[in-house]
């Protein structure tokens, strides 16, 4: 009984531990934002769709062709399908360059998340927060909730 006690309490600490230090992973990126990142076994029709569909709320919320991006790009499926969506959208997409004193360059960052059978999806900048879930279908994606929008300062 109390070997059993003890295994449980060590599970525990073990997934607090790990919990701990994967929330450590999220290092900032450039621009003060977190390192972009997402899956790269996203099927390439879902992250198109997921892509498309978040440059479009993103147009709402910063303007249309309003400066360059800086996109600073992990390579996956997503970020890629990403940068053609904003640039099918009008705006100059700058990849993997510094933006520290570059004035009209909107630093931009994604995290894409598999969650509980859905993935979560969201777009960085200095100003604003986009977040969004999606279900993703062997023919692309689709929303299964409403957009949050987090503003800042």
């Amino acid at each position: 009984m109390r070997s059993l006690f003890l295994r449980r309490i060590r599970s525990v600490g073990l997934a607090v531990a790990l919990l701990l230090l994967a929330s450590g992973c999220q290092s900032l990126g450039f621009g003060g934002l977190v390192a972009s990142r997402a899956p790269a076994d996203i099927p390439a029709a879902a992250a198109t769709a997921i892509a498309s569909d978040m440059a479009s709320r993103f147009t709402e919320y910063v303007g249309p062709g309003n400066g360059a991006i800086g996109l600073k790009q992990d390579g996956s499926p997503f970020g890629q399908a990403l940068e053609a969506a904003l640039k099918g959208r009008g705006y100059a997409v700058l990849s993997n360059q510094k933006t520290d004193d570059a004035g009209a360059i909107i630093p931009l960052a994604y995290v894409v998340e598999p969650f509980e059978g859905q993935v979560l999806a969201r777009l960085s900048t200095k100003d604003v927060e986009l977040s969004r879930a999606y279900t993703v279908s062997g023919g692309g994606a689709s929303p299964t909730s409403a957009l949050s929008v987090m503003r800042r300062g």
